[in-house]
This record gives structure tokens, C-alpha cells and sequence, in this order.
């Protein structure tokens, strides 16, 4: 697909394709995971260089006295990092200092009343075996303990928490009934619903506290927000997609399993009485404040700084730098790649037609299967002749290329795509002879293309690809889609179809939300309710004329004037849902988060809304506007890509 394709093409082929696809939103190694931990994070290599724009001016409207004050008290107490000078390469900080976790509440035995059967027998479990057995229970309405997998996983690890009696007892899921525990856990979720505004207020004061105490770090004589500060309580693994290992025991992180990292000049947390860190460590060239290892796969989780601090805009700098860099030199790559698909070597061959996929489809370079891990995943480098099909014309295009397989986190990817002739050729030869199950690129894997990458420029990753080819696709539509002489909403819509074009390209596809149907019938209410409106305000008028014709007074005038004013605002209203809807309508199997967050140069967005007289707030909430607060002081409305 070409970089300069129009929205409503891209608009054309999605309408065209014979079934939705559905790609999971990319899950990158220095975000969070699904619980709110960051897991295994690569560590940046070099330190930023600045780009040019630096000017420290302010361009944000003011929105009322007050709100103005404010907005300027909390710019002087902002850290403005993006203004000094970078630390030496591989340096993270110089003084870090924090109050370690906040570690989960511990079992609360279940009332006496609430009881649990066994082949219809009421049975006492022991406070292990009980406590694992709420996990489930808390899940028995979740089509999670519906699945034989999650009911197996969760079953053997139950066993491992009972007593012997319990063991030899309990031995058929199936028998077991956990239907008081599912109704208690219910019950005592509708009565935080009812609580009063006094037991709400305490419970937020009491947020508030631990959050003053633990969700902020001194590092480098700046206060920093902590991302997630409390350790993630005990559970069952849910996981992605059809995870093989759902259904698991989380189990309970002590102190014990903690490592700690500060500054060795700080004042190193204490843990719980009675208990002990795993380590401590001193360890500037990271950026993590707290690890542990969880039981599930094996894998490090990590607390980390809020994504508005200082490290994580750094690393969302370098990384959008990194794609500029990319720009310069991309025409040469894709020229190689395509005379590579001529090349007599097949292994050349090979790596010419995988980069093609990784550049123009997003594609995961793949080997990102977890340790122990069983489900059949794959990337671009691991396909099988099996995960694709070719169809020299279908749906009215030449050159089809249908792919379908699982994933990362077992979410499946389903995608009909024209590619080059060519392309299609060497796909033939490549399935020349082989079973369903032998290898696409036979003579290909992640560390060849991974290298070969590195030789192409510097730093660069399947990544990087996608981050380049979605910054360089909103600039691009945003361009061709913003009309100057629309409003702000009409504007704003033109946005959001850009940065369709871009979760397009990058097959960031979800399903229609369960409430859709619904909420688009409320508001098509509304736009009911505002239409009838607009016509009593439209007759209110025309009468009004009519008397002032009659009248010829200055008070039938101001009537008029007011009637105007009041047609004219209720038109703007109706526009504004009008809007609204379309732009509903349009992002409905859409997943327009993952590419704003992780793969769009903010200062593309901030520039757009600099030039056009858009309040940022309408492109980025409060959140974002942390993240991006770099974006936001440094982007004139000249800022190219």
C-alpha cells in the first residue's frame, strides 16, 4: 500500500475485505503490561540529541482567569528536562530515592455463612485452598471459567494450595460449587456501589494518602510520579487471546521476592516488619525503581517512572528521532529491498520479501514467544506455508495475498492485502514444494533480519518501521483531510480520520464495542431531539421577523437579533453531534489509542493543533498532555516529520 494512499481509499479497501480482522494493539517492551507493570524493558543506549526547535514560548489559549493561573503555576513547577543538558551515555540519574511498594492486603477469611459445596456436601476449605478458591469464584460469571484450558490451569494449581484430605476429597472441578462465594463477592461489589458520599470520601482520602507516600520519587532534585506503586495482588492469569497458560496461579509477592534500586546516598526503603528484601541494589544505568520475578513465565516485572516523567519522555524523544532518521534513508532501503527480490541468492531473497511485509504491514519480526510458552505464535520470520494464501485476483484486485495466524499473545491476524508482482512470484517459489507446516522463509530467522537492519542504519527495528511509516501517514493526511475554513469539530473530525488511515495501515483493528448499537441509538436521539429544536427555534424566528416587519421598533429588532443568535447556536449544536456520530460510526472497529501513544510523533498532533487554533485538550487528555509535555513546549506549527 503506498504511503501517499487518500483516507477514503484506505476507507474503499477496509469496506472491500470479506471479513474483519483483528489485530491485537502492539505490546511494547517500556509500556505497561495488563496489569499495570512494566516487564523486561530494554534500556536506552544513547543519550538524546536536541533537535533544533527549542523555543520557549507560549502558545496555549487562556480559558478563563482562574484556570489560566493555574495552567501557569503548574508550566513553572514542571520540570522542563527537554531543556538541559543530556547525562553521559548510558548514565539514568545521579540520586534516585523512593519508598518502595505498596504490597496487597492480605486473605480476609470468608463469613461462616458463606459456604462451599463439594458434590453437594458442604465443605470447610483451609485458608489457602479457600482463598485460591475466590479467585474463581469472583470469575464464575466470565467466560474465562467457561474455557477447558483456564478450568484445567486453575484446577492443578488449586491442588497444589489444598491440604492432603482436600486433595483426596476435591478431585472433579466439575462437582465443585462455588455459587455462595460468587453471590457474596456480588453483593459486597453492589454495596461499594451504595456506599454514601462519606464512605467514598474516606476511601479517597485514604488513596490520596498512599499515594502522597508512595507514588513519587525524588531523582535528581525533581519530585517524579511513579507509575504503578502497588505490588499486583494475588490471582488467576487471564493472559491475551488463547493463552495456554490461563487460568494459573498468581501467586502472592512477598518482600522477599523485592529488589530494590536507589541511589546509594538515599534513604533505602524499609520493608515490613518482620520481613526482608530480596536485594538492593544501586544501579544508575536502569531506570526501574522496584523488580520481582513473577511465577507464571518466568518473566522480570518492573516498577517504573509515570510515562510524564523525564526517562520515559527521553525514551519517547529518542524513539521519534530515531523514525526521523529513518525518513532520510528509507527510499534507498526500499529500493534495495525490491532489487533483492531479483537476487539469485533465495536467502536474500528471503529477507527482501519479509522486510517488505515488516515495512508496509506492521509485521512483527516475530521471536517474541515467552519462555515456556506453548501456543503456535509467530511473526514475519517464522511464518509457515500454511499462514498464507495466494490468490492471483480476488475481490476485483490482482496480486492477493491472505494471511491468517496467530500472533503475538495468541491474538489472531487476519488480513487480505495487494502486494507487488513480483512479491507475489517469489511467495509462489518460496511455497514450492514444501507441506503446510514447513517454514515461509526457510532460509530466514529474527537474528539474520535483525542484523541486517542494524547494517541498513543504526538503531533500526521492525519497530522503528512502524513508528516512521504511521508519524509520516498522519502528517501526510492531515495535509490532505484539514480544510481551513472548517470548524473545530469538523477539524477535529479530520484528525481522527487521519489517525484511522494510520490504525489502518498498521492493522489496528478491534471489535464493535458491546454497548455500540446502543450508544449510537442515544445519541441519534439526542440529534432527534436537537433537530425538532432547531425547528421551533427556525419558526420562533420567522415570527419574530414577521412582528418586526409590523412593529418597526428597537425591541422587536433585539428580539430578532436573539432569535438569530439562538437558531445559530442550536445549528452549531446539532453539527457538533452530527459530527459526534460520524466519527462513531467510522472508528467503530478502529483502535485509534495504540497508534496516537506509541507510534505517532506527538509533535505532528501539536503542530496541526498550533497552526489550525485547535486547544490541544481536544487532541490529548490530561494524561497525554503529561506524556507529551516535551511535544507540546518544543512543537512550532511549522514542525515537519
Amino acid at each position: 500500500i503506498k504511503r501517499t494512499i487518500s483516507f477514503k481509499i484506505i476507507v474503499l479497501y477496509l469496506n472491500k475485505q470479506s471479513s474483519a480482522f483483528f489485530l491485537s494493539p502492539p505490546r511494547i517492551k517500556d509500556e505497561p503490561d495488563e496489569d499495570g507493570y512494566y516487564t523486561s524493558p530494554k534500556e536506552d543506549s544513547k543519550p538524546l540529541k536536541r533537535p533544533r526547535e527549542e523555543d520557549d514560548k507560549d502558545k496555549r489559549a487562556p480559558e478563563g482567569d482562574n484556570k489560566k493561573k493555574k495552567q501557569k503555576k503548574e508550566e513553572e513547577q514542571k520540570w522542563k528536562w527537554w531543556e538541559e543538558e543530556r547525562y553521559p551515555e548510558g548514565i539514568k540519574w545521579k540520586f534516585l530515592e523512593h519508598k518502595g511498594p505498596v504490597f496487597a492486603p492480605p486473605y480476609e477469611p470468608l463469613p461462616e455463612n458463606v459456604k462451599f459445596y463439594y458434590d453437594g456436601k458442604v465443605m470447610k476449605l483451609s485458608p489457602k485452598a479457600e482463598e485460591v478458591a475466590t479467585f474463581f469464584a469472583k470469575m464464575l460469571d466470565h467466560e474465562y471459567t467457561t474455557k477447558d484450558i483456564f478450568r484445567k490451569n486453575f484446577f492443578k494449581d488449586w491442588r497444589k494450595e489444598m491440604t492432603s484430605e482436600e486433595k483426596s476429597t476435591i478431585t472433579n472441578l466439575s462437582k465443585c460449587d462455588f455459587t455462595q462465594m460468587s453471590q457474596y463477592f456480588k453483593a459486597q461489589s453492589e454495596a461499594r456501589k451504595q456506599m454514601s458520599k462519606e464512605e467514598k470520601q474516606k476511601i479517597k482520602e485514604e488513596n490520596e494518602r498512599l499515594l502522597k507516600e508512595y507514588g513519587f520519587c525524588i531523582m535528581d532534585n525533581h519530585k517524579e510520579r511513579i507509575a504503578n506503586f502497588k505490588i499486583e495482588p494475588p490471582g488467576l492469569f487471564r493472559g491475551r487471546g488463547n493463552h495456554p497458560k490461563m487460568g494459573m496461579l498468581k501467586r502472592r509477592i512477598m518482600p522477599e521476592d523485592i529488589i530494590i534500586n536507589c541511589s546509594k546516598d538515599s534513604k533505602v526503603p524499609p520493608p515490613p516488619p518482620g520481613h526482608k528484601w530480596k536485594e538492593v541494589r544501586h544501579d544508575n544505568k536502569v531506570t526501574w525503581l522496584v523488580s520481582w520475578t513473577e511465577n507464571i513465565q518466568g518473566s522480570i516485572k518492573y516498577i517504573m517512572l509515570n510515562p510524564s516523567s523525564r526517562i520515559k519522555g527521553e525514551k519517547d524523544w529518542q524513539k521519534y528521532e530515531t523514525a526521523r532518521r529513518l525518513k532520510k534513508c528509507v527510499d534507498k532501503i526500499r529500493n534495495q529491498y525490491r532489487e533483492d527480490w531479483k537476487s539469485k541468492e533465495m536467502k536474500v531473497r528471503q529477507r527482501a520479501v519479509a522486510l517488505y511485509f515488516i515495512d508496509k504491514l506492521a509485521l512483527r519480526a516475530g521471536n517474541e514467544k515467552e519462555e515456556g510458552e506453548t501456543a503456535d505464535t509467530v511473526g514475519c520470520c517464522s511464518l509457515r506455508v500454511e499462514h498464507i494464501n495466494l490468490h492471483p485476483e480476488l475481490d476485483g484486485q490482482e496480486y492477493m495475498v491472505e494471511f491468517d495466524f496467530l500472533g503475538k499473545d495468541s491474538i489472531r491476524y487476519y488480513n487480505k492485502v495487494p502486494v507487488e508482482k513480483r512479491v507475489f512470484k517469489n511467495l509462489q517459489l518460496f511455497m514450492e514444494n514444501k507441506q503446510p507446516e514447513d517454514d515461509l522463509f526457510d532460509r530466514l530467522n529474527t537474528s539474520i533480519l535483525n542484523k541486517h537492519l542494524q547494517d541498513l542504519m543504526e538503531g533500526l527495528t521492525a519497530k522503528v518501521f512502524r513508528t516512521y511509516n504511521a508519524s509520516i501517514t498522519l502528517q501526510q493526511q492531515l495535509k490532505e483531510l484539514t480544510t481551513p475554513d472548517d470548524n473545530i469539530p469538523a477539524k477535529i473530525l479530520s484528525y481522527n480520520r487521519a489517525n484511522r488511515a494510520v490504525a489502518i495501515l498498521c492493522n489496528h483493528q478491534r471489535a464493535p464495542p458491546k454497548t455500540f448499537e446502543k450508544s449510537m441509538m442515544n445519541l441519534q436521539t439526542k440529534i432527534d431531539a436537537k433537530k425538532d429544536q432547531l425547528a421551533d427555534a427556525r419558526r420562533e424566528l420567522k415570527s419574530a421577523k414577521a412582528d418586526a416587519k409590523v412593529r418597526r421598533d428597537e425591541k422587536s429588532k433585539k428580539t430578532v437579533e436573539s432569535k438569530k443568535k439562538a437558531v445559530q447556536r442550536i445549528e452549531e449544536q446539532l453539527m457538533k453531534l452530527e459530527v459526534q456520530a460520524t466519527d462513531r460510526e467510522e472508528n467503530k472497529q478502529i483502535a485509534l489509542g495504540t497508534s496516537k501513544l506509541n507510534y505517532l510523533d506527538p509533535r505532528i498532533s501539536v503542530a496541526w493543533c498550533k497552526k489550525w487554533g485547535i486547544p490541544v485538550e481536544k487532541i490529548y487528555n490530561k494524561t497525554q498532555r503529561e506524556k507529551f509535555a516535551w511535544a507540546i513546549d518544543m512543537a512550532e506549527d511549522d514542525y515537519e516529520f
